[in-house]
């Protein structure tokens, strides 16, 4: 007897045959026409009658296309007369959502979308959607909810406009005219105020990034303010939308980075004076951003829209079962990113939902850019929809990521890797052989490069301080000066200082500072956006450890203390900002301006050399990786001025050398200045005023 197909009510039947039977267990089945999505169907074979659910279908092109609900809005849209609820499940046979206790069901419309509008304003209420899906019925948080209770238990309806706004009117928001004038620093929340010598108030909060005016007890600055003196132009939050393993609650038990994502659409509970309230963490988030902006500095989101922290108990997973996470073709999970699973951006409505979740930080936080955790597991389209969305916004929006190749079951040409740059041209690219080369390779703990290893890797620096695309001087990095992200920490691993301490332990502290020095200096010095660990310039410390993701305040707080001992590196530090700022020869936009203005000079081995062509000054700098003084012929005579230095005799003797003949002390980094006077022949923005008329 051939199988047959009905649907529970017996309606309609759906005549088949078998195409193939493979051995006792299993067996290919052939229809005659397409099944219907989100039925309850039945396989009758003999006296056996046995439920059907969707399963590997879901992640085929046919699905995609004819259930994909692309420009639908989802989530629950709170107006004063009415609330809409709207999720897509295309594979489910019921839905209800769950309100303040109430249910009311939802109808089923196109391509999967069920919706209902409940009259009257349900602000503040909670809700979750029960759902019958594949024979089982479920309640399910809103993957697009923007409001929680504590721990993420249910959703909260949120009317907008009832709670704070961010800079109304942007009045206060950052317009940087050019992002390569650019300037990271990254920064975890909870790491920045918790320290007692923050002298914060609100320790480990956002509101705590919100305090202006808050120094050390012997008058350093600290905080938001100790930020805006840095110089820094943008700041990078390590994740803030609802994570795992931090007790809201009680969020001292527990320490997170931010690495498992929850709920994208949502602030994070644990960094809320009052996490109980759901919409505190909205107005408090929203108060941290706001204060930011007045002390003229962007905000930078880290985002974590390549994975979930566990997929069975994603919403995504529950509402539609192995739709939105990647597989191989033998059905097992890609784990790519190496947490378990991996987000399959290329679909639909994955796509559809980062998009909206880029739109939503944009358009209600007023955010000014979004660093992608390991974007090289994000397809290319995606991201270039992703920019595309961003180029509507009054102000640039940056965006950088992790361009690593990851093993994700995703074709190499579709993953959005610096391999593939030319193909993303307003995204940025942590640029990991930049990191490398100056401190040795990341996974091989006692390596070294260029500042803690007496100048290996020499041959690379052209290429690292020209913005890593130009050929003339080795291989690229990525495909346009504009693409890359200089660093030497981050986050992630050990920090530098606690790399040198395991490279170069027979070394004395004061040359392992100096060697910090040179790598912090570099990375401000050369074209391309330089990326600042927080702490970094004061040789921040995780005392050893290298993944510090859930180590605990002790060994991821900010130590404010140390940052007062260390105020002369953080001066050295300032400076250099503060030059790369003042002279926009440091932050070149073209392969070819950079062509006329950079020159690589010759300097004893392994010193490096290079100097910056200005329209009314010259810059030469120079880096001493060793620990012997080094003699240097300048590139031209005249009165070369020592800007700035890591030596302590020339930052206080010498601030004028005389000539073309010098020396650079051990592991020294200098920047000379020389004014020079500029020729109406030689700059086309020359000019004199005679008599009131301009003549050139």
């Amino acid at each position: 007897m051939e199988p047959i197909i009905y649907w529970e009510n017996k309606e309609k039947y759906f005549q088949t045959y078998i195409e193939n039977q493979r051995d006792d267990t299993t067996i290919i089945i052939q229809f005659y026409e397409d099944l219907p999505i989100g039925e309850t169907l039945i396989l009758q074979w003999g006296e056996q009658h046995i439920p059907i659910f969707a399963g590997a279908i879901v992640r085929t092109k046919w699905f995609d296309n004819n259930y994909s609900a692309v420009d639908a809005i989802l989530g629950a849209h709170c107006k004063e007369s009415a609330t809409t609820f709207a999720v897509w499940a295309p594979t489910a046979i019921h839905v209800k959502v769950r309100l303040d206790e109430q249910c009311y069901e939802l109808q089923r419309q196109n391509r999967g979308v069920w919706n209902a509008t409940v009259s009257g304003n349900w602000h503040g209420a909670t809700y979750e959607y029960e759902v019958n899906i594949n024979g089982k019925t479920i309640l399910v948080n809103d993957p697009y909810a923007k409001a929680m209770l504590p721990n993420s238990e249910k959703g909260i309806v949120v009317d907008f406009s009832k709670l704070k706004q961010v800079d109304e009117n942007n009045q206060f928001r950052p317009k940087p005219t050019s992002l390569q004038d650019a300037i990271i620093y990254e920064l975890h929340v909870r790491d920045a105020t918790i320290h007692p010598d923050s002298n914060v108030i609100n320790n480990g909060k956002f509101l705590g990034l919100a305090e202006i005016g808050t120094t050390t007890k012997n008058g350093y600055s600290t905080a938001l303010s100790y930020i805006k003196e840095l110089g820094c132009t943008h700041v990078q939050l390590l994740p803030i939308n609802d994570y795992a393993r931090v007790d809201e609650l009680n969020p001292t038990q527990n320490y997170n980075w931010g690495y498992d994502p929850l709920y994208f659409q949502v602030p994070e509970g644990s960094y809320s004076v009052v996490p109980e309230n759901p919409f505190a963490r909205i107005n408090e988030c929203k108060e941290m951003i706001g204060a930011f902006h007045r002390e003229g500095i962007s905000v930078i989101l880290d985002v974590v829209l390549n994975h979930v922290y566990i997929m069975e108990e994603s919403p995504f997973e529950k509402l539609v079962p192995g739709y939105y996470f990647r597989y191989h073709e033998n059905g097992h999970l890609s784990n790519g990113t190496g947490v378990g699973n991996d987000i399959a951006s290329e679909r639909g409505m994955a796509r559809a939902f980062i998009l909206d979740t880029i739109d939503f930080w944009l358009k209600e936080y007023h955010v000014d850019g979004f660093r992608f955790d390991l974007m090289g597991a994000i397809d290319i389209e995606t991201m270039r929809q992703i920019e595309e969305h961003c180029k509507e916004e009054p102000v640039p929006i940056m965006l950088l990521g992790e361009g690593w190749e990851l093993s994700t079951a995703l074709a190499t040409e579709k993953k959005a890797t610096s391999r593939n740059s030319a193909q993303l041209k307003s995204t940025r690219f942590f640029n990991d052989f930049f990191r490398d080369s100056l401190k040795g390779n990341l996974f091989h703990a006692g390596d070294t490069g260029y500042v803690n290893g007496n100048g290996r890797f020499l041959e690379r620096l052209p290429g690292l301080v020209s913005g890593s695309a130009y050929n003339l001087f080795g291989s690229t990095f990525v495909s346009e000066v504009t693409q890359t992200v200089n660093y030497v920490e981050c986050h992630d691993n050990h920090t530098l200082w606690d790399r040198l301490e395991l490279t170069n332990k027979d070394t004395s502290e004061m040359d392992r500072k100096k060697m910090q020095q040179l790598a912090t200096g570099i990375t401000l010095l050369s074209q391309g956006v330089p990326f600042i660990h927080a702490g970094q310039e004061w040789f921040r410390s995780k005392f050893g450890e290298e993944n510090s993701y859930i180590s605990g305040d002790a060994i991821n707080q900010l130590d404010w203390q140390k940052r007062a001992l260390e105020n002369e590196s953080v001066e050295f530090v300032k400076s250099l900002i503060a030059l790369r700022k003042k002279y926009n020869v440091f932050r070149m936009t073209s392969k070819d301006e950079i062509n006329r203005r950079l020159h690589i000079l010759e300097t004893p081995n392994p010193v490096f050399g290079f100097t910056l062509l200005g329209d009314l000054e010259d810059f030469s700098i120079y880096v001493n990786p060793t620990k012997e003084q080094q003699p240097l012929q300048l590139p031209s005579p005249g009165n070369w001025k020592v800007n700035i230095t890591n030596s302590p005799q020339k930052r206080w003797d010498e601030r004028t050398i005389i000539g073309e003949y010098t020396f650079i002390d051990p592991l020294e980094l200098v920047v000379l200045q020389k004014s020079r006077k500029v020729l109406a022949s030689e700059s086309p923005d020359f000019y004199v005023n005679i008599g009131g008329t301009r003549v050139e």
